[in-house]
């Protein structure tokens, strides 16, 4: 079923009704043979004719988050960087996924990133769905996000993982691998045995093996992930998880072996067309049991100018995705902030960023050098576009509610509270900002003032 997703995708075979809704491509200033209106949010109405914003002049405060900014052998078109998030589509619904990234490349994302992305059997992650790259056969899947992205100016970027004992491998059935014996952390009784040297020497060659898929899909950034206590490299970092006396664990020079090797190995086998990028979280804030700022600046010392790019968070992802209830806009800067000092490379973070103003002030103070957003994204694929065009009003902000984590635990589509088109791009049809034309004249009664019914009169 999902290759045939992909065929009927990559031949343009998609039902009429899923591309109903869908617009061409816009010129600049000309609206063609329709009448359109804006409604209260910045999505336009229209009635039989692709609708074309009308940009007003960007404000000369935001000129620095256009700046073009070069990663590795790459050159990323503006500041704005979707990081990798999970979204419940993944390997199993690819059209949707490919569309889903679309819609944020098309709206200015200078970046577009998948979710982590399986490497092999033995990181099966079922019962989530997430990328998948064990073998040649997945390809063309990733290969339809590639083509989607690139056709709106983005770069795509591939986060490569092996998850070890965070990989419950139910659909697999493959005996987990970890740095040291010890029980799977999520939901099941199994244990995860310790690595061998041969164990250490596959898994290298199934990362640069994925790697080298990832370009053949097209991919220009290869992540090697490091963060969120999920995947290996991150696991043999942590002291409460490496228990190992080789030379790949004891001291923090052996404990980062491992993450140095997949660097250098994917520089080596994609280096000269695809940037890599490294997602490390710097801080864990479980005290001396957990990866901590500390350790993490003598991490880069080690390793500081090994990758193109650096995309730096707090673990878990629960700490990473922090709901707006508990943590404001930027609040991950105090754990961040110190990166830039430590390498010469460009660094990507997130915080839920959704002011320009505060993007400004992180870029010129020296705390980033491209704004990282994952649920602000998903909120507001448009929102650089936005801000390019002069229109900030027409936002739809993030409000940190984290229904969209939901879709990734309930193995559901992604959604999104302030954007309901979020996954069904392709399904549905849905654009972000464009409304279907109306069929008939009709009067709707819309019973009850939930978030769906308000949305419900407001698009009506």
């Amino acid at each position: 079923a999902a290759n045939a997703e992909v065929s009927a995708a990559a031949t343009n075979a998609t039902p009429s009704t899923r591309g109903a809704a869908r617009i061409g491509r816009r010129t600049r200033g000309l609206v063609i043979g329709c009448k359109v209106r804006r409604d209260g949010v910045g999505r336009k109405r229209h009635a039989g004719a692709a609708p074309i914003f009308s940009p007003m002049p960007r404000d000369p405060r935001y000129d620095i988050l256009f700046e073009p900014v070069r990663i590795g052998p790459v050159t990323a078109r503006n500041r704005f960087f979707q990081v990798p998030h999970c979204n419940g589509m993944g390997h199993q619904m690819p059209a949707a996924h490919a569309a889903m990234r679309e819609a944020k490349a098309e709206g200015g994302w200078a970046v577009v990133s998948t979710e982590e992305c399986e490497i092999h059997p033995s990181s099966d992650l079922t019962p989530y769905v997430e990328a998948r790259l064990w073998d040649d056969a997945d390809i063309p899947a990733l290969a339809l996000m590639c083509e989607k992205v690139h056709r709106h100016g983005a770069l795509a970027a591939l986060e490569l993982t092996h998850n070890g004992p965070t990989a419950s491998n139910l659909y697999s059935r493959e005996v987990a691998l970890a740095p040291s014996h010890q029980p799977l952390k999520y939901h099941h009784p199994h244990q995860a045995r310790a690595m061998t040297k041969r164990d250490i020497r596959e898994y290298r060659r199934w990362h640069r093996e994925a790697a080298l898929r990832g370009r053949t899909a097209g991919f220009d950034i290869i992540y090697v992930y490091a963060a969120h206590d999920l995947p290996l490299p991150m696991h043999f970092l942590q002291r409460r998880r490496n228990q190992r006396t080789d030379e790949y664990g004891g001291s923090l020079e052996n404990r980062a072996r491992l993450l140095r090797e997949v660097i250098e190995d994917t520089r080596d086998a994609v280096g000269d067309r695809c940037a890599v990028a490294v997602r490390f979280a710097v801080e864990e804030l479980l005290g001396a049991d957990g990866m901590s700022v500390a350790e993490a600046q003598e991490v880069f010392h080690l390793l500081g100018e090994l990758p193109d790019l650096w995309d730096v968070n707090v673990a878990a992802w629960y700490n990473d995705s922090i709901p707006s209830r508990y943590a404001k806009e930027g609040h991950q800067e105090p754990y961040v902030g110190w990166v830039k000092r430590y390498t010469t490379k460009p660094v990507v973070g997130v915080g839920r960023f959704t002011s320009p103003d505060t993007m400004v002030d992180q870029v010129r103070r020296g705390v980033l050098d491209l704004i990282g957003a994952a649920r602000p994204s998903i909120a507001d694929p448009f929102l650089p576009r936005k801000i390019e065009e002069g229109r900030l009003d027409d936002i739809r902000e993030c409000i940190g509610c984290n229904i969209c984590v939901s879709g990734d635990m309930t193995i559901t589509p992604i959604r999104c509270t302030q954007n309901p088109t979020m996954g069904e791009e392709w399904r549905k049809g849905w654009h972000p900002e464009v409304i279907a034309p109306r069929r008939q004249e009709a009067r709707v009664l819309v019973v009850g003032a939930g978030p769906a019914g308000l949305e419900a009169a407001r698009a009506l």
